[in-house]
């Protein structure tokens, strides 16, 4: 799922593109993407783009006459831009024709979870508001406040989006490991240090990413946007070497996700249970490093 580091930079692309221009045409192809229904589709052609922002992992459109087009692309939506006289592919969810180009959102896979609306008034925007703090705008006593207003395990609360704005499970794993901490270890029982130190990764990191897919960009329009990057430390690594300590990448499996963790940076040495797996061994399951390694 494109997280605040992807959506930030599909923003920047997005404004640079878009304001000023206003919308000649508005293409659907599955009834589904769009989840309301009044103001009807119709009312966006020769709507005006007047600024373009995130709110949590959603793109807002701010158009004329206060309509606004709320965009979530959930796991698999993907945004292109296609400059005009460029051919654009018939298999797009949603098209949005404008006089310098076209835009496209696809979605891959057979779920189809994108989700658009169509919206009248800046205060219909509240509804999507999850509550989450910005992460790369709070101070350290404002995000100990949060991680601790509810005892989970940090990894949990840091892809909370009640708590925190546009962390999800990537870049959470890519912090756990800057700041080497534990992902199931719980918020109550984390010290001030602990806390400042998540807090200075989780800056850090986000930080990172956001200028190195703008240097990727390099000025054209992200199409590269993937929750699995080969400069990631951890994420999406299972079984690769850690970059800091060269121990073999760990992960532990959930529903449709999963956690990867270096066992030695961040774990002292132990093997997390992944529930599955473990109930199957039982016994057999490898409680540490040297278990695994043996």
């Amino acid at each position: 799922m494109p997280e605040l580091p992807d959506v930030t930079v599909y923003v920047e692309a997005l404004e640079s593109r878009l304001v000023g221009q206003a919308i000649t045409e508005v293409r659907i192809s599955t009834p589904f993407l769009l989840r309301t229904v009044d103001p009807p589709l119709q009312a966006l052609t020769g709507q005006r783009v007047k600024r373009v922002h995130r709110l949590g992992k959603r793109i807002i459109f701010s158009l004329d006459d206060d309509l606004f087009l709320v965009l979530h692309l959930m796991i698999a939506g993907r945004l292109h831009w296609f400059r005009s006289g460029m051919r654009v592919p018939k298999t797009a969810l949603a098209t949005f024709e404008f006089p310098d180009g076209t835009l496209t959102l696809t979605e891959a896979g057979s779920k189809k979870r994108a989700s658009l609306h169509i919206v009248r008034s800046a205060q219909a925007l509240t509804q999507f508001e999850r509550g989450g703090i910005e992460p790369m705008e709070c101070s350290v006593p404002e995000f100990a406040v949060r991680l601790r207003s509810e005892n989970h395990t940090i990894k949990r609360s840091l892809t909370d989006p009640r708590l925190f704005s546009g962390i999800g499970n990537a870049y959470s794993d890519e912090i756990l490991h800057r700041a080497r901490l534990s992902p199931v270890k719980l918020t109550s029982r984390l010290s001030d240090h602990e806390i400042a130190r998540v807090h200075g990764a989780m800056q850090t990191v986000l930080r990172e990413w956001v200028e190195r897919m703008r240097t990727q960009a390099n000025g054209g329009f992200p199409e590269k946007v993937t929750a699995f990057r080969p400069e990631m430390a951890v994420h999406g690594k299972f079984g690769q070497p850690c970059p800091v300590c060269g121990t073999a990448v760990q992960r532990i499996r959930y529903a449709d996700n999963e956690t990867n963790y270096c066992p030695r940076c961040q774990t002292e040495g132990r093997l997390l249970a992944d529930r599955a797996l473990s109930r199957l061994l039982k016994q057999d399951w490898p409680r540490r490093i040297e278990d695994l390694e043996g």
